[in-house]
């Protein structure tokens, strides 16, 4: 029987795979919020799943580490994701990439009279292809976390990032004026292993297609 690895990140995607997870007969033996390991073993001999950052998922999926993975769109166009085979959209873990500006700011103007924009982002690749396409020059500023922080205190004049409730927008007297695309989790699976683990795969990939149609 083929051994099989899943990568998943702890949170969200997690508590929402779940499911997903249990439809396909998958029932992790530890929670990983409150477990400190970083492979758990499943009721399934030959399944075990690995816990990873977010943003490390596709790689480890890219490089054979696992077999398959759940990534948000988000993570998966800022890594390329060139070489994964990416089947389905999994309909959890649904947010909004935004732009957003202090509530004062002209958005509108200011890119309309093609004047230099600072953004603060965590997401460099997604919004240097979405502002390239709209003929705006931007200076992006890379930043890690707190992005509501950077127009604030002067670091940029617009962030790039994910967008849910907007709660934090509006408790940081930000405003979302543009939306750059729907991101939502999606199942990767590295090609190699499409091909020698078809079978237990393609069980895997039936039972997640049936559960998100319920």
């Amino acid at each position: 029987m083929n051994d099989i690895t899943i990568a998943l990140s702890k949170g969200r995607i997690f508590e929402d795979t779940a499911p997903l997870l249990k439809a396909a007969g998958i029932i992790a033996l530890d929670d990983p919020e409150s477990s400190r390991k970083l492979i758990l073993s499943t009721n399934r001999e030959n399944v075990r799943l690995i816990i990873v950052r977010a943003s490390d998922v596709p790689t480890y999926v890219q490089y054979g580490a696992a077999d398959l993975g759940i990534a948000g769109k988000d993570v998966l166009q800022e890594h390329g994701g060139a070489e994964l085979y990416q089947p389905l959209d999994l309909n959890i873990a649904c947010c909004r990439m935004m732009v957003a500006v202090p509530e004062g700011f002209d958005y509108d103007s200011a890119v309309r009279q093609g004047a230099r924009l600072r953004i603060a982002t965590k997401y460099v690749q997604t919004a240097r292809e979405h502002f390239a396409d709209k003929g705006v020059h931007v200076d992006l500023i890379k930043l890690y976390g707190s992005m509501e922080l950077a127009p604030l205190v002067g670091l940029a004049d617009a962030i790039v990032d994910l967008v849910s409730s907007g709660n934090t927008l509006k408790a940081n007297h930000l405003k979302a004026v543009e939306e750059i695309m729907p991101i939502s989790a999606r199942l990767i699976i590295n090609q190699a292993a499409l091909k020698l683990k078809r079978n237990t795969i393609q069980a895997i990939l039936d039972a997640f297609s049936t559960a998100i149609k319920k």
